[in-house]
Order: structure tokens, then C-alpha cells, then sequence
């Protein structure tokens, strides 16, 4: 919580500026992350819910913390179930990034290409966007952590292999 409170202050009066009928942002501007489909409201719910990303130790565990993560159903060499999402983890997180997980599914040119993959593999389309949710939080912690925009040029066909999925 050191550095986390000037941050969680700067996108509250944001959004209360703006809420206000203040100047709005330029036509396509997204907040200081820079990831498409990630306004002042999902920024501010993350920080809220989840504190401080850069206490977790990586992606994986802020994943594994939100409850999007991939969990198989297995009992014993008999039963074997589809793999589904985990929601073991903080269920207000995961509804504040579901709506920003569908809009990135379509505008993040990122996601887009992850989730149209997945979807001529025969995943489901919810199941899409769980993964893409799960991707998502990957890139917030990524954000957050470099101290980086969101850059979409970036070599992503490297890390494809990451996908957990």
C-alpha cells in the first residue's frame, strides 16, 4: 500500500471530474494503463479489490487470486470432467473484469487474436472469455508491474506458449 494510494487517488479524480461535466479525455483515450477496454471504473476496482498487484509474486498468482484460472475435473483413472474456471478466488474481481474481458475480445488486437484461436480449437464461447479474463489480468500485472503502457506492437507471438490454455 505505499506507492498504491497516490495512484488509487489520481483515478478517483478522474473519474470524479468527469462525473462532474469536466473536459472529457480525447475520443479513443483509454487510462493510464493503456489497454483497450480498461477504463477509470475497472482501474479503481482492481485497486480497490486487489491492493497492491505488485505484492503478488506473478501473473499466475494475481490469476490465481481473481479465480480465473483453468481448473480440470479428475477423479481417480475412472472420470475425467472439462476443464473449467476455477472461481475459487474474489468473486467481485472477477465480475469487474468480465464486461472488459468481452470488450477486449473484440478491440484488444491481442486478445482478439488469442480468442479467435481458441474459438476454432471448439472452446466454448464463455470459456473464451474466461480465458480472455485470465489474459487480461496477465496484462494488468504486467502493466502495473513495468510501469509500461499497454503496448500492442509488442513481440506477443513469443510468449504464445504461455497460454495455459
Amino acid at each position: 500500500m505505499r506507492n498504491i494510494l497516490p495512484l488509487f487517488v489520481k483515478h478517483a479524480r478522474g473519474a470524479e471530474g468527469r462525473a462532474a461535466g469536466a473536459s472529457q479525455p480525447p475520443k479513443g483515450a483509454n487510462s493510464s494503463t493503456g489497454l483497450p477496454g480498461i477504463g477509470d471504473t475497472t482501474v479503481a476496482k482492481v485497486l480497490a479489490y486487489a491492493g497492491d498487484v505488485r505484492r503478488f509474486a506473478n501473473a499466475k498468482a494475481l490469476a490465481a487470486f481473481i479465480g480465473v484460472t483453468p481448473r480440470q475435473r479428475l477423479s481417480g483413472s475412472s472420470v475425467k470432467g472439462k476443464t473449467i474456471m476455477s472461481r475459487a478466488g474474489h468473486s467481485e474481481l472477477r465480475r469487474a473484469l468480465y464486461i472488459p474481458g468481452l470488450v477486449d475480445r473484440r478491440h484488444n488486437p491481442v486478445l482478439k487474436m488469442f480468442g479467435d484461436r481458441l474459438s476454432t480449437t471448439g472452446l466454448a464461447p464463455k470459456a473464451v472469455v474466461g480465458a480472455v479474463m485470465r489474459k487480461l489480468a496477465h496484462l494488468i500485472y504486467g502493466v502495473i508491474k513495468s510501469g509500461q503502457p499497454f503496448d500492442a506492437k509488442f513481440n506477443h507471438s513469443a510468449l504464445a506458449f504461455q497460454d495455459g490454455i
